[in-house]
């Protein structure tokens, strides 16, 4: 069996960043499962649905790369069940590389035979986020900036919600 590799994330909305992520996950992998994950804790801008179908456009081009769920389950029993031995994660900062540490110690506590495997994203999408675009949708202008950090259909919903945002707040 070649090597098995899962890339999960919330995706709210998946960006440019996380197509670095698995265009390089593709090249690196025998198989990449790209996993939308369901933490029942958060609000999402998206649901489950939207964001999948985006990462499923964005898949298709790699024979090799799936798109799956993750609901209500670690992510390392995950990679477990699926037969991956490698976890993708992307590293943009300090602050990632904490958080992502301490999530590897306690991956391999859950799974000791599962490696995680960090890249860190060209400069331009260093500071690319989920969080990071949906904060500069709304303003006057916002568009053209957001619109190089995202991909096309992704960047359409983002007008869709951009535009709820403004009847919204009109009709405060």
């Amino acid at each position: 069996m070649g090597s098995i590799a899962v890339y999960a994330g919330s995706f709210d909305p998946p960006t440019s960043g996380h197509v670095w992520m698995i265009e390089r996950g593709a090249k690196l992998f025998d198989k990449l499962i790209v996993a939308v994950a369901e933490n029942p804790e958060m609000a999402y801008t998206f649901p489950r649905e939207q964001r999948r179908g985006g990462l499923e456009t964005i898949c298709g081009p790699f024979a090799n790369v799936e798109v799956a769920d993750i609901r209500n389950r670690f992510l390392a029993r995950y990679a477990a069940d699926v037969g991956a031995g490698h976890i993708l994660r992307g590293i943009r900062d300090e602050e990632d590389y904490r958080y992502e540490r301490g999530m590897r110690y306690i991956n391999s506590d859950l799974n000791p035979d599962l490696e995680s495997v960090f890249m860190m994203p060209a400069r331009g999408l260093g500071q690319v986020s989920s969080s990071f675009v949906k904060g500069m949708v709304g303003p006057e202008g916002w568009q053209p900036i957001v619109e190089r950090y995202v991909p096309a259909g992704v960047f359409n919903d983002l007008i869709a919600w951009g535009e709820s945002l403004v009847e919204q707040a009109e009709g405060s």
